[in-house]
């Protein structure tokens, strides 16, 4: 039961922060490698984002 709500979490996290990187003026390249970073990496990816990824202008 808590697994699946961890889990839960981090889906959330990690589909808030591909929209934010989506959202962002960065050009196609780095957004791609982001969402790939967050995708596969789901928590590590989501920590990275967060202390460098783009941000919406």
């Amino acid at each position: 039961m808590e697994g699946g709500i961890i889990g839960a979490l981090v889906l959330l996290a990690d589909i808030w922060a591909i929209l934010n990187v989506v959202q962002s003026n960065s050009e196609t390249t780095p957004k791609v490698l982001w969402t790939a970073a967050i995708i596969l990496l789901p928590i590590l990816g989501f920590i990275a984002w967060l202390i460098a990824g783009p941000r919406k202008a």
